[in-house]
């Protein structure tokens, strides 16, 4: 595993890098604040091919690799968590299933609107009885002639309001039995489906999380994705790729969070010297860039492996898990080293620790990741 970034991969995160530093950066505590979701910067991002970074050019993608895809999801969160979560959603999970499961009319009809960000994609398997339980959903999804009629509602979904496509994940079977759910695409404006309660949340607070509500809403079987059944296997499929993102995403956290910690230890003087001259700061600023150094090998690892197309259930679980941890370990001590000033809204370091925590609890948390993990080891 030759793990040196290739030059084409360098020349991606440096677009990246200047238009997160030029577009983002001077908004990203005016958003924060306001909640805003800044859509006009994601079509931007459109036009550069950050919208569809895996999608073949033939459906109007960029098609580079994942080791691409997680040096741009790095190099966004290391300034906002926020539109580095909005990234990776519409690149992972929406865009992402229909590129995996969907036949070739599909993605034609689709998927040129994701990658240039002329729609933003939503993703719907969540529900507020179904977190981590995701066999026991009850949004239904029931067979009238040539048409599927939805019904029910999804939480906690990234654009569940903006959204103007939504991949839903439906029971089409029995609860609790197996091959139970199937997957749909619905696009915003179809009769009964409509955006509800938007979440206030923590941190991540201009990426927008949101209700999808169904209400009888009907859709043709030319809108199914895949096989009927099938619905539950594809999302823990699309999962795996999606893992990385979220890795990707707490690195960025991560190193955004102690590059500023690094910079401020230097410049910041106490007893006539600067404070990382101390143990205490020098030891703490070594063992966050020695964890951040491990993550990132883990998910390297699982991008080399994705690429090569070989099983990566594992390895994407312990990049996730890791990598998210990490980012929650960093932003804290980045605060501390901070002190006082870290608390405040004056410096990025507050919110790169608010940011963080949604790392180890959204597309699976930590303990599930550590179930998937330990399932793969006991095979």
């Amino acid at each position: 595993m030759n793990f040196q970034s290739s030059e084409l991969t360098q020349q991606v995160a440096q677009t990246a890098r200047d238009f997160a530093r030029q577009q983002i950066k001077p908004y990203v505590m005016e958003w924060d604040e306001s909640q805003e979701f800044p859509v006009k910067v994601f079509r931007e991002m459109g036009k550069l091919g950050l919208m569809g970074v895996l999608v073949p050019e033939q459906y109007g993608g960029a098609n580079l690799t994942y080791f691409e895809y997680k040096a741009i999801i790095e190099e966004v969160a290391k300034v906002c968590g926020s539109v580095g979560l909005s990234l990776a959603a519409h690149n992972s999970l929406c865009t992402g299933h229909i590129l995996l499961f969907g036949n070739d009319e599909q993605k034609k009809r689709w998927l040129p609107k994701l990658a240039t960000a002329e729609w933003i994609g939503a993703w719907g398997l969540t529900e507020a009885n179904t977190g981590s339980d995701a066999g026991n959903m009850k949004c239904t999804a029931v067979k009238e002639g040539n048409d599927w009629v939805i019904n029910g509602t999804k939480n906690w979904i990234t654009h569940g309001i903006t959204g103007e496509l939504a991949v839903v994940i439906c029971r089409t079977g029995e609860p609790r039995s197996k091959n139970n759910s199937t997957a749909f695409v619905v696009e915003r404006g179809t009769a009964g489906f409509s955006g509800g309660k938007k979440e206030n949340k923590l941190g991540m607070r201009a990426s927008e999380t949101a209700e999808m509500i169904f209400d009888n809403c009907r859709i043709p079987d030319s809108n199914r994705l895949g096989e009927v059944g099938d619905g539950f296997k594809q999302a823990m499929k699309v999962l795996d790729g999606g893992r990385i993102s979220i890795a990707s995403l707490s690195l960025g956290i991560a190193k955004g969070a102690y590059e500023a910690a690094l910079q401020y230890s230097q410049e910041r003087y106490q007893f006539d010297q600067p404070i990382c001259n101390f143990q205490g700061i020098s030891f703490k600023l070594a063992d966050m860039a020695t964890e951040i150094a491990a993550a990132d090998l883990l998910t390297l690892q699982a991008c080399d492996l994705k690429e090569r197309k070989m099983p990566m259930t594992k390895e994407a679980a312990m990049a996730k898990y890791y990598a998210s941890e990490v980012a929650v370990k960093v932003a804290n001590d980045a605060v501390q080293i901070f002190g006082g000033y870290g608390y405040t809204k004056d410096f990025p370091v507050e919110k790169f620790y608010r940011d963080a925590k949604l790392c180890t609890i959204g597309e699976g948390t930590s303990e599930i990741q550590k179930i998937v993990i330990s399932r793969e080891l006991l095979k």
